[in-house]
């Protein structure tokens, strides 16, 4: 039984766990080979173990794509050992919340590098691959956050509004180059990053939004990829907007 991406090669960043591991799960479940990408190396090892009894293939590469030359190093592995990219799924992200006044400056820097800056610095690496081969697909994941403000939230906002902003930037500097662009957009989720908050105020308010509904799950997320991913080459999913039935905002 053939899958709906079978030749085709896709790297996922922070597929340690969360929306990153069931992406490459789901990825992979559709004959796709999959980088494997992460700080932990032994969480990518062990996922890597996963897909592999499930037949499918992954390359792990611990990486911290904040760092451009690990970023850069992610892109060209991948290329060189699994012989082509075809998509870029840019997962990882933290999510450190707390009021701006007052805020924790360090904790601003560190989402600014990995949810802006990292981002840029795996779509920088790949689009020259991706130009060459004349096909591509870059999946964003961006959240509500990136679209709607919130007291207590602003600095994480502002780096998924980034995340938008650049996605749609982008997406049209090279639709003439057959490369597409998604940006995908979670609600709540049950997952990790929902531990990254250190603010005490901020974490009860998290925890509280979480209980509050049936949140979504990782693998929801994976699906709506998986969807993005498998159009026909000429159509381009540009945004998906999903939250848990019972998210008000």
């Amino acid at each position: 039984m053939t899958g709906k991406l079978d030749g085709k090669v896709a790297i996922i960043t922070g597929a340690s766990s969360g929306i990153g591991e069931a992406t490459a799960i789901a990825l992979a479940a559709e004959g796709a080979k999959v980088a494997i990408a992460a700080r932990r190396s032994d969480r990518l090892e062990e996922l890597a173990k996963t897909i592999a009894a499930s037949g499918g293939q992954a390359l792990p590469i611990v990486t911290d794509i904040t760092d451009e030359k690990q970023a850069n190093n992610l892109i060209d592995q991948a290329n060189a050992e699994l012989g082509r990219i075809d998509i870029l799924v840019n997962n990882a992200g933290v999510a450190l919340t707390g009021n701006i006044d007052g805020g924790n400056t360090s904790d601003w820097r560190r989402m600014l590098d990995v949810n802006v800056l990292g981002l840029l610095y795996t779509t920088h690496a790949v689009l020259p691959i991706l130009k060459a081969q004349g096909v591509g697909h870059i999946v964003n994941i961006s959240l509500v956050a990136g679209r709607l403000a919130r007291a207590g939230v602003g600095i994480y906002n502002a780096t998924k509004w980034g995340v938008n902003a650049i996605s749609e930037s982008l997406r049209q500097e090279v639709l003439k180059d057959n490369i597409r662009v998604t940006i995908i957009e979670p609600g709540l989720v049950e997952t990790e990053i929902n531990n990254h908050t250190t603010d005490p105020v901020a974490k009860k308010i998290s925890e509280e939004r979480l209980k509050a509904i049936t949140p979504l799950q990782s693998e929801d997320i994976a699906a709506a990829i998986v969807y993005a991913v498998t159009q026909p080459q000429h159509v381009n999913v540009n945004e998906i907007l999903i939250r848990p039935t019972q998210q008000e905002r």
